[in-house]
């Protein structure tokens, strides 16, 4: 929820040099509550726009690296555009786009899978536009992977009573299989949070944007599927039949594998975490991913 609020002075003074009418407008906390980065909407007499302070400069870089991405593989409309930026705060302002945030929308079921089938095609145009990918850059994707099968490995020992027999077989097939798979996967630059809390939707004019690159980089196309795997589709095959459809493909086999595998390990990773911090909203999103996973041909 937002509320009304100010800029913080620095960032304040930095926004007037960018923003036309900086001194008279509205400004709103648009925050997310437990991320990282603090985002801002600011209304004036000359329109909205956004302004976003980073935690880290690797954030801010990802930030405007996936803008420039956007710029050339989706429309206009479909992403926001880089206004202004400084890498020493680090901060952008960024346009505002039209619509909603699809998470939490009222939506009857089949606008709910069209815009899921807008999401497939806006997302397959994402990865279907090449960025160079560097040998160190390689490197961190394949030791990304390792690490997580390492972590699966770990949880595993750790919490294997925890478990069902078939929940300790997963992440189990997970730590051990995981590493292999990655090198055969298709890279693409991933989005990294492609989920609806990141997709915005105009109900008028029918359309779907996209909204949120801090977490951009090059990876494997489809860990940008792992949230929907782990929490959408289980419970809704018709809006994964509906996004496939806008993707334009379906998941090879071995794509489909490392789906479900990855999504495992994110959700005992989910388990592992509540467990220690007795958090049991983490609890039960683990047990209801793993439980998920189970079920989900691999």
């Amino acid at each position: 929820m937002t509320h009304a609020t100010s800029l913080p002075p620095d960032l304040h003074q930095w926004a007037t040099r960018h923003v036309t009418g900086m001194d008279t407008a509205i400004v709103t906390d648009a925050s997310w509550p437990r991320g990282d980065s603090r985002v801002w909407r600011v209304r004036s007499d000359h329109g909205e726009v956004f302004v976003k302070l980073y935690p880290s400069t690797e954030k801010y870089e990802r930030e405007v690296k996936g803008c420039e991405h956007a710029t050339r593989a989706l429309a206009a409309d479909e992403a926001p555009r880089l206004l202004a930026s400084d890498p020493q705060r680090p901060a952008v302002v960024l346009s505002a786009l039209p619509g909603r945030v699809v998470r939490g929308l009222p939506l009857e079921p089949t606008e709910e899978q069209r815009v899921h089938r807008l999401a497939g095609d806006l997302l397959r145009r994402w990865h279907d536009t090449p960025e160079p990918i560097s040998d160190r850059e390689l490197q961190r994707i394949m030791a990304s992977v390792t690490a997580q099968a390492d972590e699966a490995a770990v949880i595993l020992e750790r919490l294997g009573d925890e478990l069902s027999p078939a929940e300790r077989d997963l992440v189990r097939d997970a730590a051990r299989d995981l590493p292999g798979l990655a090198r055969v996967l298709p890279l693409a630059f991933r989005h990294g949070d492609y989920s609806p809390r990141n997709w915005l939707w105009d109900e008028a004019a029918g359309h779907h944007s996209l909204i949120d690159f801090e977490e951009s980089a090059p990876g494997f196309a489809v860990e940008d599927l792992v949230w929907l795997c782990g929490a959408a589709w289980p419970t809704r095959p018709d809006l994964r039949d509906a996004f496939l459809t806008g993707y334009g493909r379906l998941l090879s086999s071995t794509e489909q594998r490392a789906l479900v595998l990855l999504t495992a390990r994110l959700g005992v990773s989910y388990l592992s975490t509540g467990l220690t911090k007795s958090d049991t909203v983490l609890i039960d999103r683990g047990s209801t991913v793993l439980k998920h996973m189970v079920r989900t041909p691999r």
